[in-house]
């Protein structure tokens, strides 16, 4: 090589070299790194090298055109030349969704979501423009004009590659009709009741390092997620989101925001007291029911995403009445006090003095704080003020138990173990509340069929009299998945959060910013997993229509897992649910549960082969009425549904059964509920327990668990939206069915026992034999044994309703003027309680069969659709 040559090579390195010194400096430079001209030159953005938005795609200036959104009423937008506006934007193209920004300010102005109707038009009649490509998904119709047409055939081609090579899972159909795919190796975990759930929740969030997403049908800010409360406000769950929003986590919440006169849940109460807590902190409520003329359907889906790394989903909402644990107590008296600041003297070294809001959160821990001056009159009206009662709950016994050793927590606890905490400390902003500590505070203690929630802005105020009456026990499931299927729960909360921001005026300012689906590709490095999992395969399923998530055509992939699910079972189907409004008959009822339930066991009955179906469902339907004089209009035509599905009118489940085997149909299917009893100052009381449970467990190898109920308005996919998971297990364990050894799933197989154990007593009988489901033993002998001998027992003590033995208003009034034994003779109702086993309790079938249940002419039931109670 000649010297001149050598020295013309050393020259180009030089300018190369001088040219990457250059443009590094540049992009140091925070006015040039985001400057749009810097962008255009080197066709890159702040996007394009987030690691966790995947791989680099591409990028670049274009014209887009308004309008095309799938925004119900407003569709007109857009479909008029008269209507389009042309604008400037940087297009940015990932591996599940495109977005596009204004080029002066980096703004993000909209996130299109890519999925399995995905398509890319080039031809002028499908663009109506020259020069132009189209973008069409299930929320949009997004139309670009380039400069020429070689420049849009290559914008258009491009990509069309690069999503199909890189974001194919997103493309196609996939099972059920789910937005998302089956995920392989996914760390899966089950909850039975929200004690356990909270705890996890609250440890997961304090984890979360960029982002929070929640979604609630109702959210309490005051709830504790860790109970008893020994570590002052720490994890109350207002303060634990305050405290994450300070570190920098964005916190994202959106509610159902109900129609006022129909629901006391007051979120707007809830959205004002989040939005105050700090600027990271941005709340949405969904939808505006004039505009969308949406007034019966609502958002019911039970979220929380961590990172779009963790996601809890089930049925448990954030709010009160929610957390329980297996004891599903019916009383919580304690002998919490108020106190305000000691003397007047001292406000100037209270919070309230230094001008902190009420609203703020101190995380003290047991020592008394400073509690804000309030006034006399604004004080909380806690029931029973200075009066001392024993409790059998040792709190320094739970604390050993638990091994909560923290100095915090176990600082104020007496050592002489008489559980009492000497100086919880609970800055309320009302005034502390101090002494025994309670599982329940204020609004928590609840019991919805007796009484609807009131006044939520005062929630450290009893709207219930602990001493007269019992809290009414809530019996939930939940669950939480991380890696790709926590990705697709946080894609469906995107497309809604995002759907939402385009649809209402209020939220198109910067201050609501769109958020951006986190890529497949890092789905599994977790920085966080929470503990005890186990490795499932997971997919996640929903209702979904225009009004809800703003897509062109409804999903029902919950519905069809269901039926599905029941159609292949093998064994049994173990089902809890809040409702059991099912067996189409395409006038009133849609959904084809029942009718799957139907044909499955008809099918075994013709095979010979043994078959199980449990159904266990509240007792009374939540709705406040006074059922000792027939329930009100809402309890009533709930009712209704609920019996035309079991046993009453020619396509309830029972009549189309016995048209096939007569009275064989009791050897296949069990409904059942669950009730308990206590003892409330010195009297026996019995309480149902409320099942707010959407729960199938098929085979020991299968689970559903989600937010949808079984009825139409969860089912049909148009109506309320729902999420939900179906969990497969890959990890097998030897196990027993019929008798016959047989190979379980580790996750299906132990939330089943533990569902029994908890339901039939056997974690405090180990007698109780749960093992095999389908045994004639097991079905015979303990699970409708049990269930009678309980139920029986209950209506001899206590006289209590729901019950078979009435079957008409005339008999309900006979049955209300003979006393229980709880009030004839307190000792015999004793020893009768004693057999108690568990929860369990026959589901009262005849109860008012000769009564029309529907609401009657006249009343404001009777005048809203019928959709409203199926």
């Amino acid at each position: 090589m000649t010297g001149e040559k050598q020295d013309n090579i050393c020259y180009c390195v030089s300018l190369q070299r001088q040219l990457e010194d250059y443009l590094n400096k540049l992009l140091r430079m925070a006015m040039y790194r985001k400057y749009h001209h810097t962008m255009e030159f080197i066709d890159i953005s702040q996007m394009s090298f987030i690691h966790d938005l995947g791989p680099k795609g591409l990028e670049g200036m274009i014209y887009k055109r308004s309008g095309g959104h799938r925004i119900p009423g407003m569709n007109c937008c857009g479909h008029n030349e008269v209507c389009y506006r042309w604008s400037k934007r940087w297009l940015v193209v990932k591996d599940s969704f495109l977005l596009y920004m204004k080029p002066d300010t980096g703004a993000i102005s909209f996130v299109l979501l890519v999925d399995k109707e995905f398509r890319i038009k080039m031809d002028s009649k499908d663009t109506e423009t020259k020069h132009g490509v189209r973008i069409d998904c299930l929320s949009r119709t997004l139309v670009l004009k380039c400069s020429s047409y070689r420049h849009a055939r290559w914008w258009g081609q491009a990509i069309e590659d690069f999503v199909r090579r890189h974001g194919k899972a997103f493309l196609t159909d996939h099972r059920f009709g789910s937005f998302a795919q089956q995920e392989e190796n996914i760390p899966a975990k089950w909850y039975v009741n929200g004690k356990t759930y909270m705890e996890d929740v609250a440890d997961a969030l304090e984890e979360a390092k960029e982002e929070i997403f929640i979604t609630d049908w109702w959210l309490s800010p005051e709830i504790f997620l860790k109970r008893p409360v020994v570590e002052g406000n720490r994890w109350r769950l207002d303060c634990t989101l305050k405290r994450k929003a300070q570190q920098g986590v964005r916190v994202f919440v959106m509610l159902y925001k109900e129609v006022e006169l129909a629901l006391g849940i007051n979120s707007e109460y809830s959205k004002r007291t989040l939005m105050h807590l700090h600027p990271n902190i941005k709340v949405m409520r969904h939808p505006d029911h004039v505009s969308s003329s949406v007034y019966l359907w609502a958002h019911h889906e039970k979220i929380i995403v961590i990172d779009q790394s963790v996601a809890f989903v089930g049925g448990i909402d954030l709010a009160y009445g929610r957390w329980d644990d297996r004891e599903h107590r019916l009383t919580d008296v304690g002998s919490v006090t108020r106190s305000v600041a000691m003397e007047q003297a001292a406000n100037a070294n209270t919070p309230a003095s230094r001008g902190v809001s009420s609203n703020d959160c101190v995380t003290h821990s047991n020592g008394r704080g400073g509690a804000p001056s309030i006034e006399k009159a604004e004080l909380p009206k806690l029931k029973g003020i200075g009066r001392t009662r024993k409790t059998r709950f040792s709190l320094y016994k739970h604390l050993h138990k638990h091994t909560l050793h923290h100095s915090d927590s176990i600082s104020s606890i007496d050592s002489t173990g008489s559980g009492s905490v000497k100086s919880i400390s609970l800055q309320t902003g009302v005034g502390e509340l101090l002494g025994n500590t309670r599982f329940w505070h204020g609004k928590d203690y609840s019991n919805l069929i007796y009484k609807d929630w009131i006044q939520l802005e005062k929630p450290f105020d009893d709207f219930i009299d602990r001493y007269t009456t019992p809290r009414m026990p809530w019996h939930d499931i939940a669950s939480v998945v991380h890696g790709k299927a926590a990705r697709d729960v946080a894609r469906h909360f995107i497309q809604r959060w995002n759907f939402t921001k385009i649809m209402k005026p209020k939220y198109r300012s910067l201050y609501y910013p769109f958020l951006l689906p986190k890529s497949h590709t890092s789905a599994n490095q977790l920085h966080y997993q929470v503990t005890d999992c186990v490795n499932t395969k997971v997919q996640v399923l929903r209702s979904a229509a225009d009004w809800s998530a703003g897509i062109k055509h409804h999903e029902d992939s919950i519905h069809q897992a269901y039926i599905q699910t029941i159609a292949r079972s093998k064994h049994y189907i173990y089902i809890e649910n809040q409702f059991f409004i099912s067996c189409a008959d395409n006038k009133m009822v849609y959904n084809r549960i029942g009718d799957a339930i139907i044909e499955r066991i008809i099918r075994a009955h013709k095979e010979g082969k043994k078959f199980r179906v449990y159904v266990v469902t509240p007792l009374l339907p939540g709705f406040e009425g006074d059922i000792t004089t027939g329930g009100g209009n809402a309890i009533q035509a709930v009712m209704h549904f609920n019996y035309r599905t079991m046993i009453r009118g020619e396509f309830s489940i029972i009549s189309q059964l016995k048209k096939e085997m007569d009275d064989q149909w009791m050897n296949y299917i069990s409904f059942a509920g669950m009730r308990t009893h206590a003892e409330l100052e010195g009297s026996l009381i019995t309480e149902l327990i409320y099942i707010h449970s959407k729960l199938l467990i098929a085979d020991d190898n299968t689970v559903i668990i989600g937010s949808a109920n079984i009825n139409d308005r969860s089912m049909l996919g148009k109506r309320d939206s729902e999420v939900a998971v179906i969990v497969e297990d890959s990890e097998m364990v030897p196990s027993i069915m019929d008798g016959e050894v047989y190979q379980a799933g580790r996750y299906a197989l132990q939330l089943r026992l533990e569902c029994f154990r908890n339901i039939l007593g056997g974690h405090t009988d180990s007698s109780i034999d749960v093992s095999d489901p389908i045994s004639e033993r097991f079905y015979k002998d303990v699970w409708m044994t049990t269930a009678g001998r309980n139920a029986t027992i209950y209506e001899k003590v206590f006289r209590c309703l729901p019950t078979s033995l009435v079957r008409n208003m005339a008999e309900l009034e006979q049955y209300q003027s003979q006393p229980g034994l709880a009030q004839s003779d307190p000792g015999r109702a004793q020893e009768e309680l004693r057999r108690i086993r568990g929860f369990l309790v026959q589901f009262p079938l005849d109860f008012l069969s000769e009564e029309n249940l529907m609401p009657s002419v006249g009343t404001k039931e009777a005048m809203v659709p019928t959709e409203l109670w199926t």
